[in-house]
C-alpha cells in the first residue's frame, strides 16, 4: 500500500513518484459473497470492497525512512501457511505508474491510500484466521479475521 503526500490530476509517472509519502503493508479484503451477488445481478460490486474492517493496515513508513520501494519480497501467510509470495520488482505496474493512471481517472490527493495489487494465491479467509503480510523493509501486518 502506498500513502500519498501530494496529488493532482493527469500526473506524469515522474510527478506521480513525487506524490508518494510512504509505504505500509495493507490487506485489501473482498467480501466474495457480496461480489458474487452483485455480479450475478449486473450491479456494481464496490460494497464488496468497502465494508467495515476491509483494509487493515500496518504503520506507514515515510519514504525518507525507507526509500522508494522498488525491490524486495512480498508475502502473505494464513495461520502460518504460505498463501502468496512474490517480489516487488515483478509487479506488472510500478507504483508511480499506478498513481499516474489513477490521476487520469480521479484527482489523487494527499492522504489517499492506494492498494497496489498482490501476488498470485488469493483465497478465501475464515473467521478466526490469523493473517500475516510482509514486505521487505516494512513493519509486518498481523490481523485476525473477525
Amino acid at each position: 500500500m502506498v500513502a500519498l503526500g501530494g496529488g493532482g490530476t493527469r500526473l506524469t509517472v515522474s510527478d506521480a513518484r513525487d506524490c508518494i509519502y510512504g509505504y505500509a503493508v495493507g490487506n485489501d479484503l473482498t467480501r466474495r459473497d457480496l461480489q458474487a451477488a452483485a455480479k450475478r445481478d449486473g450491479r456494481p460490486w464496490d460494497a464488496a470492497k468497502g465494508f467495515d474492517r476491509s483494509a487493515p493496515l500496518a504503520p506507514i513508513h515515510p519514504v525518507g525512512d525507507c526509500g522508494y520501494l522498488e525491490t524486495g519480497d512480498i508475502a502473505l501467510t494464513v495461520n502460518g501457511e504460505s498463501r502468496q509470495q512474490g517480489r516487488l520488482e515483478d509487479m506488472i505496474w510500478k507504483v508511480p505508474e499506478i498513481i499516474s493512471q489513477l490521476s487520469h481517472l480521479f484527482a489523487v490527493q494527499p492522504g489517499d491510500l492506494v492498494f497496489t495489487g498482490t501476488p498470485a494465491g488469493v483465497g478465501a479467509l475464515e473467521r478466526g484466521d490469523l493473517v500475516e503480510g510482509r514486505i521487505s523493509g516494512l513493519t509486518p501486518l498481523r490481523h485476525r479475521v473477525v
